[in-house]
C-alpha cells in the first residue's frame, strides 16, 4: 500500500515537471524570437551601406590650423566609402613643445606615429595611478602622480577603447606627424554614425563647428533649425566643462568659481594642438634606469625577451591571457620592426600584421592594424579581406592599385600617393603594385583577427583547388591549369619577375 502511494506520488511529480518543461519549451520561440530580432536589429543599427560603383583615392577634407600643429580631417561623414567601412581618419602635425589637447571619442581609436617621437597618455577609468614624485614629504598635499605614460616613436601604433581620454604631446625637435583611425561602425558605439570628439580641455571651436555643420546637412531642414536654436540657447560649441553651471564646477571639484569658469576656456582660440610654453613635467622611468637595464643585459643577468620587456617599462609583454589585465594591457606596439614581419621576401617587401594575438587589447576595440613595404615594383598578390573592410593611408612612396566588386566590375584602377586614404570594402579583390621608389601603408582592418585569402602564390585559394576544376572553370588546358597553380611559388609578396621589370604604368 505505502509503495503504490509512493509510485502515485512520483508519477504525479514527474507529471507535473514534464508540464512545465513542455510549457516552456513553448516559450522559447517567442523568447528566442524576441532576442533575434533584436540582436539583428541591433546589427542592422551598425550595417553600412556599400553599394559603390566607383571608389576613390582621398584627400583629407578639412583642415584646422591650431596654435602649434595642423590637423587634417577624413570626415566619414563627407565620404560614402567612408561610410562603408565605418573609419574615420585624423591626420595630426604637432610641432615642439606642441600638446595635442586631451578628449575622448565615442568609438575606439588607432594611431600609427608617421615620424617623430613624444609621450601618449591615456586615462582608464578604475585603474590606479602608478607614476608618482619621489623626494616629497608624503603630507606635502602637491605630490605629483598620474596613470602611465607612453614614450612613442616612429613606426609605433597605439590603441584605445571608446571613452578613454588621451592626449600626446611633442618633446622631441622636430615635428610629431601621427594618423589616427576611428571605427564608428564598432558596436562600442552607442550613438550614430558620426565621429564624434568629446574635449576635455581647450575650446576647438572650428573643429566642432563643422563636424556640427555636417551632422545637420544629413538631417532634415526642420530638424536642423529645431537642432539649432536648442543648442544655441543651451551653449556655445567648446570642451565638455563650458555646458556646465560655473557654481556646479566650483562645487564638483571644491574651487572657486573664478577657477571653475577658466576649466570652459571660453575666450581660448588655440584650437585643438596648443604649444607648453615650459618643458611639460612627467613623471617617467629616467634614462639612468635604462642604462642599468643595458649594462646588467651585457653582463648576462638576464636574457633578450627579458631585457625588452623592461626596457619598454612592462609593455613589451608575453601573454598566455593571465599576465595582463585590462589596467595593463599593452596599448602601444611597434609595426615597423622588420624582425616582428609575418610575411618577408628579401627580393619584394614584407607585411606585418598587428591583432589580438600579439596586441591582446585589440580583442576589446575589435581591430587589426596591418604595416606593408613593398620595395621598387613589387607586388602583393592579388587577395581579399574575408571578415573586415580595410582602410589604408600610405605612409611613403606610391602604387598602382586595383580593386574588384562582387559583379566583376574595376572600380577602382590608378595611383595611390603618399598622404592618400584608400578604402577597400569586405571581400573586394584587391591588387597593390610598388611604384619606381617603393610603396608603404598602415592599413586599419575591422576585425581583431582579420583574415586575407590571396588569388596567388603558394598560398592562394587557386593553388588549392583540383587541376581539372581550373581547367573547366577557364576552359584552359590541363597542362595551362598545371601552371596557373604553381608558376608562383612567392608568398603574398611577389617579387617583379624579370619578364615584367620593364612595365610601366
Amino acid at each position: 500500500m505505502a509503495s503504490s502511494a509512493s509510485l502515485l506520488c512520483f508519477s504525479l511529480l514527474s507529471l507535473f515537471l514534464f508540464q512545465s518543461c513542455v510549457a516552456q519549451i513553448e516559450q522559447m520561440p517567442l523568447f528566442r524570437s524576441g532576442h533575434d530580432q533584436q540582436q539583428r536589429k541591433q546589427q542592422q543599427r551598425w550595417q553600412t551601406d556599400c553599394r559603390l560603383d566607383r571608389l576613390n583615392a582621398l584627400q583629407p577634407s578639412r583642415r584646422v590650423q591650431s596654435e602649434a600643429g595642423v590637423s587634417e580631417y577624413w570626415d566619414l561623414e563627407s565620404d560614402n566609402q567612408l561610410q562603408c567601412a565605418g573609419v574615420s581618419a585624423v591626420r595630426h602635425t604637432i610641432q615642439n613643445r606642441g600638446l595635442l589637447l586631451p578628449f575622448f571619442s565615442n568609438a575606439p581609436v588607432i594611431f600609427y606615429v608617421i615620424q617623430g617621437m613624444g609621450f601618449h597618455g591615456a586615462v582608464i577609468p578604475g585603474c590606479p595611478e602608478t607614476f608618482e614624485e619621489s623626494g616629497f614629504p608624503q603630507s606635502q598635499r602637491s605630490q605629483e602622480q598620474h596613470q602611465k605614460v607612453r614614450e612613442i616613436c616612429e613606426g609605433d601604433i597605439v590603441a584605445a577603447p571608446a571613452g578613454v581620454a588621451q592626449w600626446v604631446y611633442n618633446n622631441g625637435d622636430s615635428p610629431l606627424v601621427l594618423v589616427s583611425f576611428t571605427d564608428v561602425g564598432n558596436q562600442a558605439n552607442q550613438l550614430d554614425l558620426n565621429t564624434r570628439r568629446f574635449h576635455i580641455g581647450g575650446n576647438p571651436q572650428k573643429d566642432q563647428r563643422s563636424e556640427q555643420e555636417m551632422r545637420q546637412q544629413s538631417q532634415s531642414l526642420s530638424r536642423r533649425r529645431r537642432s539649432e536654436s536648442a543648442s544655441e540657447r543651451r551653449n556655445p560649441n567648446g570642451n565638455i566643462f563650458s555646458g556646465f553651471d560655473v557654481g556646479l564646477l566650483a562645487e564638483s571639484f571644491n574651487i572657486d568659481n573664478e577657477l571653475a569658469s577658466r576649466l570652459q576656456n571660453q575666450n581660448d582660440r588655440r584650437e585643438r594642438i596648443v604649444r607648453v610654453r615650459e618643458d611639460l613635467h612627467i613623471v617617467s622611468p629616467g634614462r639612468i634606469q635604462e642604462e642599468e637595464r643595458r649594462h646588467e643585459y651585457r653582463r648576462g643577468s638576464y636574457d633578450e625577451e627579458e631585457y625588452r620587456r623592461r626596457s619598454y617599462g612592462g609593455e613589451y609583454m608575453m601573454t598566455n591571457g593571465l599576465e595582463e589585465t585590462f589596467c595593463t594591457l599593452r596599448m602601444r606596439h611597434n609595426i615597423d620592426r622588420p624582425s616582428q614581419a609575418d610575411i618577408f621576401n628579401p627580393r619584394g617587401g614584407r607585411v606585418t600584421t598587428v591583432n589580438n594575438f600579439n596586441l591582446p587589447i585589440l580583442r576589446f576595440l575589435r581591430l587589426t592594424a596591418e604595416r606593408g613595404v613593398l620595395y621598387k615594383n613589387a607586388m602583393m598578390a592579388p587577395h581579399f579581406n574575408l571578415n573586415s573592410h580595410s582602410v589604408f593611408y600610405v605612409t611613403r612612396g606610391s602604387g598602382r592599385c586595383q580593386i574588384v566588386d562582387d559583379f566583376g566590375r574595376n572600380v577602382f584602377d590608378g595611383e595611390v600617393q603618399e598622404g592618400q586614404l584608400l578604402v577597400v570594402p569586405q571581400n573586394y579583390a584587391v591588387v597593390k603594385q610598388a611604384g619606381n621608389r617603393g610603396f608603404e601603408w598602415i592599413a586599419i582592418k575591422t576585425n581583431d583577427n582579420a583574415m586575407r585569402n590571396p588569388l596567388a602564390g603558394r598560398i592562394s585559394a587557386i593553388r588549392a583547388m583540383p587541376e581539372d576544376v581550373l581547367s573547366n572553370a577557364f576552359r584552359i588546358s590541363r597542362e595551362q591549369a598545371r601552371n596557373l597553380k604553381n608558376n608562383r611559388e612567392e608568398v603574398t609578396v611577389f617579387s617583379t619577375l624579370s619578364s615584367q621589370q620593364g612595365r610601366k604604368y
